[in-house]
């Protein structure tokens, strides 16, 4: 009971790149402060998308570090963002969250480009048209614009942090999982900041408007891309805030053109900078062999 405990928290905890089951426990209370279904939906979808895996015989280390879980979590919230909770809405969390524990070990049998949340991108991309083309009543009507006149900071901040698990209604959700990856990495805490932050002069500065500035939908990409590219040397602090900045700049452009972003921009900025990153150690090897 307590290895399968420590597996959920860590399947939590690894949608922000923590390896850590208190991280994914304190994530889960970010989670359950907005919404109580919403947690026992990312739980859910923990649940099936690890199962999938052990099932499917797949690496017994990976599902104990969660990389099978991170991504069915995420399918599990986006279930209850865009569909009431229904016995068919489950049951498409279910296929969902399975489909993406095997689009995950189709990424990891290449060496050209890391999942990240691909798997739970592609999934529910398949979800959302399947449901446009056969099940449209399934779907949950769009909500009504909302107006901002002026930036509320504070807010945006939370709100880049707490959207990576599309947690936008409460400022709480991102402090406590700001909190879940300080308790694990301060170095990746601090990129977290970086992350959240300075999507909002860069989206002021683009003219974005208030609204969604103020949602945390200009910075949440930001915030994964920080992580996933900072460490504790400068160029790596450069590499991620490049990424960042490319972010804002593909979520912008995604809403623009009317697609349901999710975590793309985050995925394909670092796609990016990562060839950017060979192209530059292959540039020194043969400066170096010359």
């Amino acid at each position: 009971m307590k290895g399968a405990l420590l597996i959920l928290g860590r399947g939590i905890g690894q949608v922000m790149f923590q390896n850590n089951a208190l991280s994914g426990l304190l994530m889960l209370v970010g989670v359950l402060l907005n919404s109580w279904q919403m947690a026992l939906l990312a739980i859910a979808g923990n649940v099936v998308s690890t199962l999938a895996a052990y099932f499917s015989g797949y690496s017994r280390e990976d599902i104990r570090n969660g990389l099978y879980g991170f991504n069915g979590t995420l399918v599990g919230i986006a279930i209850g963002v865009f569909m009431p909770i229904t016995v068919a809405s489950l049951l498409l969390l279910v296929a969902g969250s399975c489909l993406s524990t095997w689009i995950a070990r189709l990424f990891g049998l290449q060496r050209l480009v890391s999942g990240f949340t691909a798997p739970f991108i592609i999934s529910v991309w398949i979800l959302l048209v399947t449901c446009n083309w056969m099940m449209p009543s399934l779907l949950l009507p769009s909500g009504d614009a909302v107006t901002a006149q002026a930036v509320s900071f504070l807010q945006a901040f939370c709100l880049n942090i707490g959207q990576v698990m599309f947690q936008g209604n409460t400022v709480l959700a991102g402090v406590f999982f700001l909190l879940g990856i300080l308790v694990n990495s301060r170095i990746n805490g601090l990129y977290t900041i970086l992350g959240a932050l300075l999507p909002i002069p860069f989206a002021l500065l683009l003219g974005v408007d208030y609204a969604a500035l103020n949602a945390g939908l200009m910075g949440y990409n930001g915030v994964l891309c920080a992580i996933a590219l900072g460490d504790k040397t400068w160029k790596g602090g450069v590499w991620a805030v490049m990424a960042v900045l490319l972010s804002v700049l593909l979520q912008i452009g995604g809403m623009e053109w009317g697609i349901t972003t999710l975590t793309a921009p985050f995925v394909v900025a670092v796609w990016i900078v990562a060839g950017l990153q060979q192209l530059d150690r292959k540039a020194k090897t043969e400066t170096t062999n010359g």
